[in-house]
C-alpha cells in the first residue's frame, strides 16, 4: 500500500474520509448553496478555488522560496535553538486572522459586519495589530527561554567546546 499509494492506510482512510465528508456537504449545500450571486467573493466555491489553484499553485512555491532565502544557512540556530520556526509561526498566525477577518480589518462592508456580529467594524484593524503583536511577543519569549535552557543543559559526553584548549583551532 505505501510503495502504491505514498502514504500509510490510516492516511489514505483519513483522507477517503475527508472526501466523503466535503461531499456529503455539496450535496446538502447544492451546487446553488455554493455561490453568493450578490458577493462572488463570499462564494465557497471561489474560497474552494482560491485555495486549491492560488494557494497550491501559487502562493505555497513563492512562500516556500522566501523561507528558503529569509536566513542564511550560519545563521538558522542560536545554541542550537533553531530561528526559522519562531519566525514561520507569528507570520503565518497572523497571515490567517487577516485572511479570516479581512472585511472588518479593511474596512469593507460595515453591513454585513453588524449583521453577523452585532459589532461595528471599528476595532477589527487595532485587536488584529494587538494579536500579531502578542503572537510575536510569545514566539520571542518562547524562542529566549529556549535559548536559556539550552545554554544550562549540560553537554553530552565527547562534545568539543569551540572556545577549549583542545577544540577545533588547536588540531593540527
Amino acid at each position: 500500500m505505501t510503495r502504491l499509494y505514498g502514504a500509510g492506510v490510516a492516511h489514505a482512510a483519513v483522507m477517503v474520509v475527508s472526501f466523503v465528508l466535503a461531499g456529503a456537504a455539496v450535496w446538502g449545500l447544492g451546487v446553488e448553496g455554493l455561490w453568493n450571486p450578490d458577493r462572488w467573493w463570499q462564494s465557497v466555491a471561489v474560497w474552494f478555488v482560491g485555495a486549491a489553484v492560488l494557494h497550491d499553485l501559487v502562493l505555497y512555491p513563492l512562500y516556500s522560496l522566501a523561507d528558503r532565502a529569509s536566513l542564511p544557512t550560519r545563521s538558522r540556530t542560536v545554541r542550537r535553538v533553531p530561528i526559522r520556526q519562531h519566525i514561520r509561526v507569528p507570520v503565518l498566525a497572523a497571515a490567517l486572522t487577516l485572511l479570516i477577518f479581512f472585511p472588518g480589518i479593511l474596512n469593507t462592508d460595515d453591513a454585513a459586519i453588524i449583521a453577523a456580529t452585532g459589532m461595528d467594524r471599528d476595532p477589527y484593524l487595532e485587536r488584529w495589530l494587538w494579536l500579531t503583536a502578542a503572537m510575536i511577543a510569545a514566539s520571542v519569549a518562547v524562542f529566549l527561554l529556549r535559548v536559556l535552557l539550552a545554554g544550562v543543559r549540560p553537554r553530552p559526553a565527547g562534545a568539543e567546546d569551540e572556545h577549549h584548549p583542545r577544540g577545533p583551532s588547536s588540531r593540527i
